[in-house]
């Protein structure tokens, strides 16, 4: 599923699932290239998850502008895990960024990320590295039933995060694509990470209020789902075998 796009694959691709972002697109595109142009080859893969506002058009525009932005299409609207998958498996470069496309997240802050991710041993087979995010920028319903689910889950899972929520997380590209689908899968990558034998590290990274747009979710629909999600982690985690290291056998 991946483009043929001419030129070498870059480094790193940089995964931003949206729906009805159309005023937010542009400006989160500019702070992408500026974060990146420089620091490392990269892509941006927008995943438009059925949007019904201007975003199509937003993009179709910024296409035309930035040489490095690539546009992905749902015709149904499937969640933010879904977008995220696919923009994976349309991504070129064998590292992948995600950040929300609500503006958020600060784009300034991947190559930390992606310098974590480098200077991390290679005896620790690190895969993935999630960003927690200091002082966020959300209202107290948000910050209150994230900080409670975060501490049920870090329990529960041993993710070793306190944040597993944030949108902005750099991982192996290969590791991402055998983990099991699901939807809600981005909001258990650490603990999913490990359950297959990988090491993950996490780096403090910034949270920016909203401004323009609004949120696409409720939290107490969020909440009662993420309870099923949770126990559907935890027996994938229980039946999860590993066979240590694997060597062909020579003749």
């Amino acid at each position: 599923m991946t483009s043929e796009s001419a030129g070498p694959a870059p480094e790193l691709s940089v995964v931003v699932p949206v729906k009805d972002e159309a005023e937010n697109v542009r400006p989160l595109i500019d702070e992408i290239t500026t974060a990146l142009r420089g620091v490392v080859p990269f892509e941006i893969v927008y995943v438009d998850d059925g949007s019904s506002d201007g975003t199509p058009a937003a993009l179709k525009t910024a296409q035309a502008e930035v040489p490095e932005l690539r546009v992905v299409r749902h015709d149904k609207n499937s969640g933010q895990s879904a977008g995220v998958r696919t923009g994976v498996k349309f991504a070129r470069a064998p590292l992948v960024a995600t950040l929300d496309g609500d503006g958020q997240n600060d784009p300034a802050d991947i190559p930390k990320l992606l310098a974590a991710y480098r200077e991390a041993p290679a005896s620790h087979k690190v895969r993935l590295v999630g960003g927690q995010r200091l002082n966020r920028q959300d209202t107290a319903a948000k910050k209150w039933a994230s900080r409670w689910a975060n501490r049920l889950r870090g329990w529960l899972l041993q993710d070793d995060t306190r944040d597993t929520g944030c949108g902005l997380k750099l991982f192996d590209r290969a590791a991402f694509l055998e983990l099991p689908y699901f939807d809600h899968l981005h909001r258990y990558l650490p603990a999913l990470i490990k359950r297959d034998g990988y090491g993950i590290r996490m780096v403090d990274v910034s949270h920016r209020a909203r401004t323009r747009g609004a949120s696409k979710y409720g939290v107490l629909d969020r909440a009662l789902v993420s309870i099923r999600d949770l126990m559907g982690v935890m027996w994938l985690m229980a039946r999860r075998r590993l066979p240590g290291d694997v060597k062909e056998l020579e003749r």
